[in-house]
C-alpha cells in the first residue's frame, strides 16, 4: 500500500519561521540585559514585530522588507544590540520575488540609518557607532541573503522555462504525430471507403432502374459505405484539428444543442448552480461528451427529444443528457467508440461517467467532473 506523503502548507512553515525568529531575538535581546538601556519595553517589541512580520514575507515581501528594516533601526536605537536578522529573510524573500533594485535601495538605507541608531542608544561613541554598522561580517551577510534569494529566484525561472520548454514539446510531436495519422488514414482508407460507397450507389441506381429487387445485403453495404464515409470525414477532421483553431468549450455547448435542434431533435439546454471560470481542459470535455451525446442520439437512439443539463457545484461540474429514444434496459446498446472515448476523457481528468438505459426508456449518460484536480 502506497504511503501519502504528508506536506505542511507553505502559511504553516511561514508561522514556523515567523515564531522562530522572534523568539531567537527575544531570546539574543533578553541576555543582553546587563544594559540598563537594554530593557527598554520598546525593543522587545519591535524584535518581536519584525520577527512575526516575516510570516507575511511570501504574500508581501516589499512591505515585510520595509517593516522589518524599520524594526532592525528601531531596536538598535533603543539600544539593543542585536543582528537585524529578521531583515536578513525579508531581505532573502524580497529578492525572491524580483524585487532586486527596491531590496538595495532600502538595504542602503538601513546600513545608512544603524550607526545613526548606535548613536541614539547612546551605547557608542560616533567612531565605535559607524565602525559597528558597516563591519564587513554585517554586509556580508546581507550580501548573502540577497544572493540566495536571487539565485533561487534564477533557479526557479529556468525550471519554469524548461518545463514550458518540455510541454511545448511534447504538444509539437503530439500534434505532429496526429497528423500524420490524418495523413496514412487519408492515403489508405479514403479512396477505398469511396470506391465501395460509389460502386454500392451505382449497383443500387442499375438495380433499381432495371426494375430488379435490391438485395438487402446491397443496401446494408451501400448504408455502411456511406456511414462510414462520415465517420471517417469526422476523424479526419478531429485529428486536423490543432492549436490554430480556438478549442471548444463550455461556451460552444448551446450551439451543439441549436445545431441538434435544427436536424429534428428536439434537444433543450439547462444550466444550474453559480457560473464560474473552470479548467480548459474541463470545458473541452464537457464540449465532446455532449457532441458525441447528440451525435449517437441522432444516428442511433431513434429519440425525439434530448435534454442537456450543467449544473456548476463548488468542487464539481455535473453533466447529464438523456433521450426518450428506443434504448430500455433489456436491450442496452453495446459500447461503442464514442462511448469509449468519452469516458477516458472523463476518467483523465479524475472524473466518472455513467451510460446506461433508463428505466422510463432511453438514454442518458451521467458525468461528474472535479475542478479542482483538472485545474
Amino acid at each position: 500500500m502506497s504511503k501519502r506523503r504528508f506536506e505542511v502548507p507553505a502559511g504553516v512553515r511561514d508561522w514556523v519561521i515567523a515564531v522562530g525568529v522572534a523568539a531567537a531575538l527575544l531570546v539574543a535581546g533578553l541576555s543582553g540585559q546587563h544594559s540598563a538601556s537594554g530593557l527598554d519595553l520598546l525593543g522587545y517589541v519591535l524584535l518581536t514585530v519584525g520577527g512575526l512580520a516575516l510570516a507575511a514575507g511570501r504574500r508581501a515581501p516589499v512591505p515585510v522588507l520595509v517593516v522589518t528594516g524599520v524594526c532592525a533601526v528601531g531596536y538598535q536605537a533603543a539600544g539593543l544590540e542585536v543582528a537585524a536578522v529578521a531583515y536578513l529573510f525579508a531581505v532573502y524573500a524580497a529578492m525572491r520575488a524580483g524585487h532586486r533594485l527596491f531590496t538595495v535601495v532600502v538595504s542602503v538605507a538601513v546600513l545608512a540609518a544603524l550607526p545613526l541608531a548606535a548613536l541614539v542608544s547612546g551605547l557608542h561613541d560616533t567612531g565605535e557607532a559607524f565602525a559597528q554598522a558597516r563591519s564587513a561580517l554585517e554586509i556580508a551577510w546581507l550580501i548573502a541573503a540577497g544572493s540566495a534569494g536571487e539565485a533561487l529566484r534564477q533557479a526557479e525561472r529556468r525550471a519554469d522555462e524548461a518545463e514550458r520548454t518540455r510541454e511545448e514539446t511534447a504538444r509539437r510531436r503530439a500534434d505532429e504525430e496526429r497528423l500524420h495519422i490524418a495523413r496514412e488514414l487519408h492515403d489508405s482508407l479514403t479512396h477505398q471507403i469511396s470506391v465501395i460507397k460509389v460502386q454500392s450507389e451505382a449497383a443500387v441506381h442499375v438495380a433499381r432502374k432495371r426494375g430488379e429487387h435490391v438485395p438487402e445485403s446491397l443496401l446494408a453495404i451501400r448504408e455502411a459505405g456511406r456511414e462510414a464515409s462520415r465517420e471517417l470525414r469526422a476523424t479526419l477532421e478531429a485529428l486536423r484539428d490543432d492549436d490554430t483553431t480556438p478549442p471548444h468549450g463550455l461556451d460552444h455547448v448551446p450551439d451543439l444543442v441549436e445545431r441538434a435542434g435544427k436536424s429534428g431533435l428536439q434537444a433543450t439546454l439547462t444550466i444550474e448552480g453559480r457560473c464560474q471560470d473552470v479548467p480548459a481542459a474541463v470545458g473541452r470535455t464537457v464540449y465532446r461528451v455532449v457532441q458525441e451525446s447528440l451525435t449517437n442520439i441522432a444516428r442511433h437512439a431513434g429519440a425525439g427529444t434530448a435534454s442537456v443539463h450543467i449544473d456548476y457545484r463548488p468542487d464539481t461540474l455535473a453533466l447529464r443528457i438523456d433521450d426518450d429514444g428506443k434504448a430500455t434496459p433489456d436491450s442496452a446498446p453495446q459500447p461503442g467508440i464514442g462511448l469509449l472515448g468519452m469516458r477516458e476523457r472523463v476518467t483523465a481528468l479524475g472524473g466518472r461517467l455513467r451510460a446506461e438505459p433508463r428505466s422510463e426508456g432511453g438514454f442518458t449518460v451521467l458525468a461528474e467532473l472535479p475542478l479542482e484536480r483538472a485545474s
